[in-house]
């Protein structure tokens, strides 16, 4: 299976290398052809272009290696399945969606069918941990055996989350076992979820099962906490809104920061996030409400309060936490990194809460 490459223009080679890989010759499958054209064509419309822009593009995606079959389009890309002597090839489009839908045809194919029915699935298993290294992570498996008995071990971090995925084929249930262990014990409080729900899809559902509303209000993240609460389908059951309050005004005129706050500690500072969250909760009415506010870069730092210095307020009715971080990396990798310590550090007061409650 291959992934991307589908596209109208010369970098686009998966099919063409397909073939050559294949000794099959490339030809124009005219149904396919059409198929696109009106795809095409309504686009060129939307765009007022003349279709003759498009059109060696469409030829270029209609052209097939010979026997293989479209699996369908996603946008203007088909799916393509190619079966040889003794191998099957399936080239899917990039785009994650895309990829997903043209996937769920191809599991419709016979030839596909048969060689699922062949194969013995390997089993497999998610941890993912927050505020940790790599290292910290790689140290628990190489010391519980690490890739033993064929067990696979992937290690991957982003954002101050590292996931680690197993591969568990038949015989390396036990090692499977050991090692997971001893992450859990290693590391039970970074050790945030086994599966791949995101935090901020954990955070709505613990609120929904309080019945409690959510709020934001952030500087310097721009909305980037509401963004990924938002992108959660059903988060309006549970999210009340946010004030993206990035000028000092803002932040008096719509969340009732006292100027005297800023004026004494500054708009960076645990006392101003300790304001906004107060104040995005008593505005939005809502009972649980986490803000932002820190220094982004690449300018606008200073010796006291360098690029990187985020400060965090989240407020439950069950109790507060602040924190102060220094986050590494350019404007966008602050950005992200203090989104998602939002996020947990709402999901960390939450589990606690609910915790002490039970």
């Amino acid at each position: 299976m291959t992934s991307g490459g589908l596209g109208p223009t010369h970098d686009d080679r998966t099919i063409e290398l397909l073939a050559r890989a294949a000794g099959r010759e490339l030809a124009v499958d005219p149904e396919l052809e059409r198929e696109i054209e009106t795809v095409v064509r309504g686009l060129a419309e939307r765009f007022r272009r003349p279709y003759s822009e498009f059109e060696s593009g469409v030829r270029k995606q209609a052209t097939l290696p010979e026997g293989g079959v479209s699996l369908g389009l996603a946008g203007t890309a088909p799916g393509i399945l190619l079966q040889t002597d003794g191998a099957l090839a399936i080239a899917l489009p990039g785009p994650p969606g895309e990829l997903q839908r043209i996937w769920r045809n191809a599991l419709e194919r016979p030839e596909l069918e048969a060689v699922l029915a062949r194969a013995k699935n390997p089993s497999n298993r998610i941890l993912r941990f927050f505020g940790l290294p790599e290292s910290a992570v790689a140290g628990v498996v190489a010391e519980a055996g690490g890739e033993a008995e064929g067990l696979e071990v992937t290690i991957c971090a982003h954002d101050l989350e590292v996931q680690v995925d197993l591969v568990i084929p038949a015989g390396a249930e036990v090692q499977a076992q050991r090692l997971t262990d001893a992450l859990r014990a290693e590391h039970p409080r970074a050790l945030f979820a086994e599966d791949e729900q995101p935090v901020e899809a954990l955070v709505l559902e613990t609120a929904r099962t309080r019945g409690w509303w959510i709020a934001t209000a952030e500087s310097c993240t721009g909305g980037l906490v509401s963004a990924r609460l938002t992108n959660v389908p059903g988060s309006s059951e549970v999210f009340r809104g946010g004030v993206v309050a990035y000028d000092d005004e803002v932040k008096v005129e719509a969340l009732g920061v006292p100027r005297a706050v800023i004026e004494r500690h500054g708009t960076v500072s645990a006392e101003t996030a300790e304001a906004m969250a107060l104040g995005a909760g008593e505005q939005l009415r809502a009972e649980i409400a986490v803000s932002v506010t820190g220094v982004a870069g690449p300018g606008g730092g200073t010796p006291e309060k360098p690029v990187g210095l985020v400060y965090l307020h989240a407020v439950t009715p069950a109790g507060s936490h602040a924190m102060e971080l220094h986050l590494p990396g350019n404007r966008d990798a602050v950005r992200r990194r203090a989104a998602v310590s939002a996020l947990h550090l709402l999901r960390r007061l939450l589990t606690h809460n609910e915790h002490r409650h039970v």
